[in-house]
């Protein structure tokens, strides 16, 4: 078995909304562990939600809750505005421009923060840059919601994790599939402690982070 490609905002068709067909396979499944995450008010952000179309759907499961789409690529900010606007639904904030790399976000707090499907396709940096912003932003309690493929020491890796990491990182040598104890240790770094790894279809996970 190959692994699937992952979806790139540049491999998108003409129209300005785009489509990446994992978020209608996953979304509902990610829902499900919401449920549980989240809090009950407030604002969550999203970091890096390229088409737009989770928050979308989220924040249709999720009225109390005002969402926060963001991404660091002008078509994705492109998409995520028409898809929000195509909803119509008032909790979903016009998306912002960040690159979660750079030092200042243009956001000072956070209820939530989810992040789904980046970890594994951006540099290392990125994930230590991930939870130091989490840590500023979040208050005591407040999770950090991390989605996608992920290697354990003491769990075999399926085929198809395997191969789609080496296409990952024939794309890109600084991508790839990070191991779950190494961002643990990232995350205690910074102050967050993973609270519960829960399996998901196709050989995902979705890893809870509270902020101490």
């Amino acid at each position: 078995m190959t692994g699937p490609r992952p979806w790139l905002i540049d491999e998108a068709g003409d129209d300005v909304r785009r489509h990446a067909p994992a978020t209608v396979r996953n979304r509902d499944a990610i829902t499900a562990v919401l449920r549980d995450v989240l809090p009950r008010d407030g604002t969550v952000l999203e970091i890096a939600s390229g088409s737009g179309e989770h928050v979308v759907h989220f924040a249709a499961a999720f009225p109390h809750l005002q969402w926060q789409p963001s991404d660091c690529e002008p078509a994705a900010l492109g998409s995520i505005a028409a898809w929000s606007g195509e909803a119509g639904l008032a909790n979903i904030l016009p998306p912002l421009p960040i690159d979660v790399e750079h030092p200042d976000w243009p956001i000072a707090n956070a209820a939530a923060i989810v992040c789904i499907n980046m970890v594994h396709i951006s540099p290392w940096s990125a994930t230590l840059a991930l939870f130091d912003h989490a840590a500023k932003l979040l208050k005591p309690g407040a999770s950090l919601y991390l989605y996608g493929p992920f290697v354990r020491h003491d769990v075999t890796t399926a085929e198809s994790n395997l191969a789609f990491d080496a296409s990952l990182k024939a794309r890109n040598p600084s991508w790839g599939l990070r191991n779950v104890d190494e961002v643990d240790l990232v995350a205690a770094e910074y102050g967050l402690v993973r609270a519960d790894l829960i399996e998901m279809p196709a050989n995902n996970l979705s890893l809870v982070y509270r902020r101490a």
